[in-house]
């Protein structure tokens, strides 16, 4: 499962460098500057995006979650 849900995220990510790069160059071939920035900020965001999605995943599917707030609990309330 998460092996698949790494492969949608790489899938997804390299579809969007397509089209990000796409409008990159015509932003740099117009002397927009701007354009690329965004475009840039954009993959910075989808990137950390796609990562939180991961641990997210991992993290419920292994109850990593839950063990970690026991022992928390368990160390602040002996």
């Amino acid at each position: 499962m998460l092996r698949r849900a790494i492969q949608y995220v790489i899938a997804t990510a390299r579809s969007i460098i397509s089209v990000v790069r796409l409008r990159a160059g015509v932003a740099i071939s117009s002397g927009a500057q701007r354009g690329q920035t965004t475009a840039e900020y954009a993959l910075v965001i989808l990137g950390a995006a796609a990562v939180a999605t991961l641990l997210i995943t991992w993290a419920s599917k292994s109850h990593a979650l839950g063990r970690l707030f026991d022992t928390v609990i368990g160390k602040v309330i002996p």
